[in-house]
């Protein structure tokens, strides 16, 4: 029996252990591969979609100019600027299919030819003076959306010195050829002050649009590796049931094998050639049948099949099961009495949740990890304190935010342990609180409405009682 029991044992931390490593897995592969893929994939499409409307917007602003309002323009060059761009959309057109993905160099000159294109434009036309000067902030907005740092920065400090040309060289502005009305003088404090604007402009869209597309990503790539770490758990989780189907749906033949094999043995005579092969088959079948008999008692000690129920208590303690042996790891339940203990489904995201949280306690605990449980009518509750230093206060505030963490030149540590543990415990119903005890020590508090624990439960074993 507690040979049994300490197969069991290792049969559950063997589990767990690979939906550990399932995990980490899952997330190094988001955060290797996640936020490149976004750069990597650029929309050709769309950025030559852009630049037509620009092309056409920039035709029809210098023959209206030029024809609307008489007013005296170089036309044919500009004209040849803008037919630049067309040539090169048609050229990208042609060549290259228009879905595309450009990889991140390649935006970064698209968007750069674009700066520059519309600088050489602004050069014809009177440079800072000219009205749609503001317009040169387009490629820089449009790079800080899709591109990662360098590249904004190096093109933001292209459209700097862009800017910093225009404002020092440039043809006239364009007037009307009518001889009594003069063209108008910009006094040099106004350009300055055109000058400074459009910097400072680039530099706060850019910066800004950057940060909100970046942070946007990184939400993304951390709720993909929160996806994968559930649907890897929930596949470890289904090992057992289908260990238990197998073993069910084998025992019957199995047993029609040591049947025939015993009959074997006893008819054979000892001197028969056959009777060793005869023994070994009946060893063999007993063999089988000890090993599909483990197969299906190991399910039932983790829990059973997905949808069964069991006690509020087992299934916190089964969120961990390997941990460091110097740290002592103590589990007690408060308050509500044994038979009234809520009975609540196997989820594999409360499951993974607890593991996460209470693994992170773990590895900066000094002796000793407390799990609480604790239940009345209403509701459900779990405590998980540790003896180590807490967490940083000026951090208290910002917990459950993605990639954020204190050991963030560890390359083991990504910052989305807790992220990934508080949205799979929201995604059952839960509440989480984070804070620091006043002896030291971390201190997070997990929360359940009873009767939604309790109806998630009894929906699921009656999906599985239909199916």
């Amino acid at each position: 029996m507690a040979d049994a029991w300490r197969n069991s044992q290792r049969e559950r931390r063997r589990r767990f252990e690979i939906a550990r490593i399932c995990t980490v897995t899952a997330v190094s592969a988001v955060e290797t591969h996640g936020p490149r893929a976004a750069f990597d994939r650029i929309s050709l499409r769309r950025l030559i979609l852009i630049r037509w409307v620009a092309v056409a917007g920039q035709a029809v602003a210098l023959l209206v100019v030029h024809y609307g309002f008489d007013f005296e323009l170089p036309l044919l060059a500009s004209l040849a600027v803008v037919a630049c761009s067309v040539l090169f959309n048609l050229m990208f057109t042609i060549y290259r299919r228009a879905a595309t993905r450009l990889e991140e160099r390649e935006a970064a000159f698209y968007l750069g030819y674009d700066l520059l294109q519309l600088a050489v434009l602004l050069f014809l036309t009177g440079g800072l003076q000219n009205p749609f000067a503001i317009l040169i902030l387009a490629p820089v907005t449009v790079a800080a959306t899709i591109l990662s740092r360098r590249p904004v920065i190096a093109l933001a400090v292209f459209a700097i010195l862009a800017i910093t040309v225009l404002a020092l060289w440039h043809l006239p502005l364009p007037w009307r050829t009518e001889p009594l009305v003069a063209a108008p003088v910009f006094p040099p404090e106004l350009v300055l002050g055109i000058w400074t604007a459009l910097v400072i402009a680039t530099i706060f869209i850019s910066g800004y649009t950057w940060s909100v597309a970046q942070e946007a990503r990184r939400l993304r790539d951390a709720v993909a590796a929160t996806q994968l770490a559930l649907a890897r758990e929930q596949r470890v989780s289904a090992v057992g049931a289908l260990a238990a189907a197998a073993a069910h749906e084998l025992g019957s033949p199995l047993g029609t094998i040591a049947v025939v094999a015993k009959e074997l043995v006893r008819d054979l005579p000892a001197d028969s050639p056959h009777a060793e092969d005869a023994a070994l088959l009946l060893s063999q079948s007993e063999r089988c049948r000890l090993i599909l008999a483990d197969l299906a008692r190991a399910p039932a000690q983790d829990g059973g099949a997905p949808y069964t129920s069991m006690p509020i208590s087992v299934l916190v303690e089964s969120g961990a099961l390997s941990h460091d042996p110097r740290i002592r790891l103590i589990f007690a339940t408060t308050e509500g009495a044994a038979e009234d203990e809520p009975l609540v489904q196997r989820s594999p995201e409360i499951v993974h949740g607890l593991n996460n949280l209470i693994q992170n306690a773990l590895q900066f605990a000094r002796r000793e990890v407390s799990v609480t449980t604790s239940w009345d009518k209403d509701t459900v509750t779990v405590e998980v304190a540790d003896d180590g230093p807490g967490f940083p206060a000026h951090l208290l505030g910002r917990l459950g935010e993605p990639y954020l963490s204190t050991r963030a030149d560890t390359s083991d540590h990504m910052g989305l342990g807790i992220f990934i543990a508080q949205s799979l415990l929201e995604r059952s119903g839960a509440q989480l609180t984070f804070d620091n005890l006043v002896e030291g020590g971390a201190h997070v508090v997990i929360f359940w409405k009873r009767a939604n624990l309790e109806s998630i439960a009894r929906h699921r074993a009656a999906a599985a009682a239909a199916t």
